[in-house]
């Protein structure tokens, strides 16, 4: 499907950078030669959803390429005709066409916490999606101690690229990264990804917040998923901040999110096909790496969660799960509860009729 044909009919390309209710902010591409119609400036119009679309349920997500027809430029309105077929999908956050993450840590401001790191890019890894860890706040350490970190990560399977938004210190290199490319940026909050949006896209005034001294953590900034226009070509999404995303893949799979781990199982086997990772025999996985401790956390809230979402799935068992503690739960018996309906005004009238009644044959 070319944009020029598409043209040629008064119907045009797009990407949905935002959804807002029902209305859908689309950017158009508009690089096309002798347009039969004037575009507006900028070239971004507010859609809607055509009824065909609704009826097949079909979902219009941030990051879709969409088709656009009926443009009306004097009122920016459009309405979207067709969704083109996604090439990746996120559920959370919903967006779709992500080349790539980049995960956005502080080394310092708040401390770096190789755990929480660790389970960030467990997550990241199980999209499928290439993941790019930028490290920020770097003046605020010593050139020992960034080598340090770039070699214990290195172990972990990754090259780092240290920067500082204060100081403007490899931004360049990020925007190499970055262009051409739909990127999410993930990460906790106040590590400082609203202030690194705000230096790549002047003008974009993302709310920022201070770590909080307290608990020397970040605030939450960002409150819905909105794609941003890079000016050297390509679109980022900034997420919602979170402390602790969730680990919701099977527990089968984990290995394979540990670039470490998914190395030894590409050059060897375990000895069964089922093998976990944690007391087997002949066992290519377990062993002396330092996140094996993470990957062992990691398992065990993966098999609780898939083991709660089978009993979720039978309504005849008499068991349910039970949180017991951290990283503890137990079974224990379902109570059996009876439903009770309030009786109506006109019953209770004739219970008391009768009662009178019972009451004057006495």
């Amino acid at each position: 499907m070319k944009a020029e044909d598409l043209a040629a009919s008064g119907r045009l390309l797009g990407t949905v950078l935002a959804v807002q209710a029902n209305f859908y902010q689309v950017q158009l591409d508009l690089d096309i030669e002798n347009l039969r119609f004037s575009p507006p400036s900028p070239s971004i119009l507010l859609c809607t959803r055509r009824s065909r679309l609704k009826k097949i349920g079909q979902q219009v997500m941030v990051g879709d390429r969409v088709i656009i027809e009926e443009p009306d430029w004097s009122g920016g309105r459009g309405a979207i005709a067709e969704v083109i077929p996604r090439q990746s999908q996120l559920d959370r956050p919903a967006i779709a066409n992500v080349n790539q993450i980049l995960l956005v840590f502080a080394v310092a401001d708040p401390p770096l916490e190789p755990y929480q790191l660790s389970r960030f890019l467990v997550k990241a890894e199980s999209t499928g999606l290439d993941v790019v860890l930028c490290l920020n706040k770097c003046d605020l350490i010593s050139a020992e101690e960034q080598a340090a970190i770039k070699q214990r990560l290195s172990g972990w399977g990754y090259q780092p690229l240290f920067i500082s938004t204060y100081k403007s210190i490899n931004i360049d290199f990020i925007y190499w990264k970055l262009k051409d490319k739909i990127t999410v940026f993930a990460g906790a909050s106040g590590v400082g990804k609203s202030s690194l949006i705000n230096t790549l896209i002047p003008g974009v005034n993302l709310r920022v917040n201070e770590v909080s001294g307290k608990l020397a953590k970040g605030r939450h900034t960002t409150r819905h998923v909105e794609l941003f226009e890079l000016p050297s070509g390509g679109l980022l999404a900034d997420t919602p901040g979170f402390n602790q995303p969730d680990l919701d893949c099977n527990p089968e799979d984990l290995a394979y999110y540990f670039p470490e781990a998914r190395e030894k199982l590409v050059n060897g086997n375990c000895r069964f096909s089922n093998c976990l990772h944690r007391d087997e025999p002949d066992c290519v996985v377990s062993g002396d790496w330092e996140r094996y401790e993470h990957y062992l956390v990691f398992l065990e809230e993966a098999i609780f969660r898939q083991t709660q979402l089978h009993q979720q799935a039978d309504p005849e068992s008499t068991l349910k799960l039970k949180t017991k503690g951290k990283g503890k739960s137990g079974y224990e018996p379902k109570l059996e509860t009876k439903k009770y309906r309030q009786k109506s005004r006109r019953t209770q009238l004739q219970e008391l009729q009768n009662l009178y009644q019972d009451s004057d044959d006495d």
